[in-house]
């Protein structure tokens, strides 16, 4: 039976980071505490390596966000890999809500459907929230297929991950706001012929003790 490890990073803090909606607004960088959590993140997977399959890490993906690259870079020179690009892993479209402050979205009327049913919503002039799991779950799955009996890491960002994990649950979309992933926190799905298994999510701390079966 074939099965690949993904571990999903979020990528580590910016300095907008619970104050703006940034989506995918160019040049937004990771903050002195953000490049140190992709260090510590670096340091757990290395530490780790000897307890995935395929016994060291295979790939590392990001997407094209420059927060995400920065948070892969050490990462993958920490398991001697490049960064690879992959568009799929993308923040979702915001649209007319990028850049916009989270205080000032909270009092809007949408932001409960955003929080209850985000599986009735699409940003203005943007995506849908079905449409970005539709689209993180194609490349996941694109990626596994590369990789059969390997460990591959996607760093990536807090919807679209939360979103492929709950695929993996098999949690319905309008349960997906209940998942939590943190700033550079690292969640583990093991995909199997049979059906993907989830083995950590929203971690920040040592890998070593990660079960793959």
């Amino acid at each position: 039976m074939n099965s690949t490890l993904v571990l999903f990073i979020r990528h580590g803090r910016t300095p907008t980071t619970g104050a703006v909606l940034p989506g995918r607004a160019a040049n937004l960088h990771l903050s002195e505490s953000g490049k140190e959590q992709a260090v510590t993140a670096s340091l757990h997977i290395k530490d780790a390596q000897e307890s995935f399959i395929g016994k060291k890490v295979s790939a590392v993906y990001a997407s094209p966000m420059e927060r995400t690259r920065e948070t892969a870079a050490p990462i993958a020179k920490a398991v001697g890999r490049r960064v690879r690009i992959a568009e799929g892993l993308i923040e979702c479209d915001f649209g007319k809500w990028t850049g916009r402050k989270l205080k000032d979205l909270f009092k809007l009327k949408d932001w409960r459907t955003v929080q209850s049913q985000p599986s009735q919503f699409r940003f203005p002039g943007g995506e849908s929230f079905a449409e970005m799991q539709a689209r993180i779950t194609s490349q996941v799955s694109d990626l596994v297929s590369k990789h059969p009996n390997e460990t591959i890491i996607c760093v990536s960002h807090a919807d679209p991950i939360k979103a492929a994990l709950a695929t993996a649950l098999g949690a319905p979309l309008d349960l997906f706001q209940r998942i939590v992933v943190g700033p550079c926190s690292v969640s583990a799905v093991l995909y199997t012929d049979n059906r993907p298994i989830v083995l950590t999510m929203n971690n920040s701390g040592s890998l070593t003790n990660l079960v793959t079966l």
